[in-house]
C-alpha cells in the first residue's frame, strides 16, 4: 500500500514515503548522468587530476582555480602534491593528469609531453647563532659536512629518492615541505640550499645568514617542468596547459611566496 484513504485528506504510507524519496533521488542522479555523459561528449573531462611538487604554494593556484571554475564545465578539479621524484612517478603511475613544478629531466614516460616552467634559483643560509655563521669564507666541502643538512623528503613510493644538496656522508634531518625546510634552518636545526626569493625578508631581518656558496659543491638552478600524458589531452587539461603557458603565471610560481615571519 502507497496511500492512506482512510482519513479525509491522502496521505503517504511509510512505503510510499520511501518510494517517493527514491524516485526523487533517482530523478536527480539522472540529471547528473545526463549532464555529465554531455560534459564528455563535447570534449570536457569528467575529472582533472593535477600534482604539484610541494615546493610550488597552492595559494598561488587558487586564482587559476577560480577562473576554471567560472566556465562551469562540470569537471572535478583534484590537487595533490608530491616531492621530487615521486612527481614524475605520479604522472607515470597514472595518480596525476598534470604535473606542475617538477623537478630533474624528464624521465621515460610512454605518451610523455612538457615545457620549462622556470628557473629556481638558490642560496645557502644558516641561522644567525649557527656554528657556520663564523667560518671564514668560503664555506668548504669539508666544514658544511660537519654539521646536518635539512632537506624535504622525497616522496617517491618505488626508490629511495633524492636529496638535492646532501654532501656524501653528511647527517641530514627531513621534513615534510620546504616551509618546514625553512623554519628549520632558522631555528638553527640544520643547513642547506634554500629558495631565493621565498627567503628574502628573513636574510634581510637577519633571521637567515646567506653564505659563500661551497666551492667544492654548488647547488645549480633547477628547472621546474610542467608535463602530461600526450593521450588525454581534454579541454580542461588543454585549459589549464594554456594558463600555466603564460609567463606571469609561470615567473609567480617559481618565485613563491616570500616567508614573513615575526622574529
Amino acid at each position: 500500500m502507497l496511500f492512506d484513504r482512510r482519513r479525509y485528506r491522502l496521505q503517504l504510507t511509510p512505503a510510499g514515503q520511501l518510494l517517493a524519496d527514491e524516485a526523487a533521488r533517482l530523478m536527480l542522479d539522472m540529471s547528473r548522468m545526463t549532464q555529465r555523459v554531455k560534459q564528455i561528449a563535447s570534449g570536457w573531462e569528467d575529472r582533472l587530476w593535477v600534482v604539484t611538487d610541494e615546493i610550488l604554494e597552492f595559494e598561488l593556484i587558487m586564482p587559476v582555480v577560480r577562473a576554471f571554475d567560472s566556465l562551469e564545465s562540470g569537471v572535478k578539479l583534484r590537487f595533490t602534491h608530491e616531492v621530487l621524484s615521486g612527481t614524475w612517478e605520479a604522472l607515470r603511475d597514472g595518480r596525476a593528469d598534470l604535473i606542475v613544478g617538477a623537478t630533474n629531466e624528464p624521465p621515460a614516460i610512454p605518451g610523455l609531453r612538457w615545457f620549462e616552467l622556470g628557473v629556481m634559483e638558490w642560496v645557502f643560509a644558516v641561522a644567525p647563532r649557527h656554528p657556520l655563521v663564523n667560518v671564514e669564507r668560503p664555506l668548504t666541502r669539508e666544514r658544511i659536512l660537519e654539521h646536518r643538512a635539512v632537506v624535504v623528503a622525497d616522496s617517491s613510493r618505488t626508490t629511495a629518492g633524492r636529496a638535492y644538496g646532501v654532501i656524501g656522508g653528511q647527517a641530514s634531518l627531513a621534513v615534510p615541505t620546504m616551509r618546514a625546510k625553512i623554519l628549520a634552518q632558522r631555528d638553527g636545526l640544520g643547513v642547506g640550499w634554500l629558495p631565493c626569493q621565498r627567503v628574502a625578508s628573513l636574510l634581510k631581518n637577519g633571521q637567515l645568514v646567506e653564505k659563500e656558496k661551497a666551492t667544492a659543491d654548488p647547488r645549480e638552478p633547477n628547472v621546474l617542468y610542467v608535463a602530461w600524458r600526450g593521450d588525454h589531452e581534454g579541454r580542461a587539461l588543454q585549459w589549464w596547459l594554456k594558463q600555466l603557458w603564460q609567463p606571469r603565471l609561470a615567473k609567480r610560481l617559481v618565485r613563491g611566496v616570500d616567508l614573513v615571519i615575526g622574529s
